[in-house]
């Protein structure tokens, strides 16, 4: 088998149609568009969402809130995850390079320290923010942190 030889499997293609051809081919006359009205003319393009003059659907659903373009996305970390990865890893500073590591967050996601769970021994965390409560338990801990 080359280039030379290759088809088309079995029934995977047709012919196009032709209209317009006269009334033997069964596709002459109104070349498969109808009598009258918008879509038999030519050039016609209907609006997206239009539904033959009935009320549309993105107008009658009822809209509410809005959503906030400036809002930043954090990936939730809580301090009982911070507290295994240290053992697991033996790590005295945590970087957000070793949550993604990890696996807990992708490499574009910015880290929140959240205050679920306890922390037992001294870290050095460096993410992109904490929560209040994980400020204060992660220095009440003996350790520090570090905003990027």
């Amino acid at each position: 088998m080359d280039l030379s030889n290759l088809k088309p499997a079995v029934g995977s293609t047709s012919s196009r149609r032709r209209v317009g051809r006269g009334p033997g081919s069964g596709m002459g006359g109104t070349s498969t568009r109808g009598h009258k009205g918008a879509k038999q003319r030519s050039g016609y393009s209907r609006k997206i969402g239009f539904e033959g003059g009935q009320m549309p659907l993105q107008r009658r659903v009822p809209k509410y809130g809005f959503k906030n373009f400036n809002r930043v996305e954090y990936k939730a970390i809580n301090l009982k995850t911070l507290e295994e990865l240290a053992k697991v890893k033996n790590l005295t500073k945590i970087t957000v390079d070793d949550i993604v590591a990890a696996g807990l967050a992708s490499k574009k996601a910015k880290v929140k320290i959240l205050a679920d769970g306890e922390l037992t021994q001294k870290l050095e965390v460096v993410a992109h923010a904490f929560s209040k409560k994980a400020e204060e338990a992660i220095v009440a801990a003996g350790g520090s942190i570090q905003k990027l």
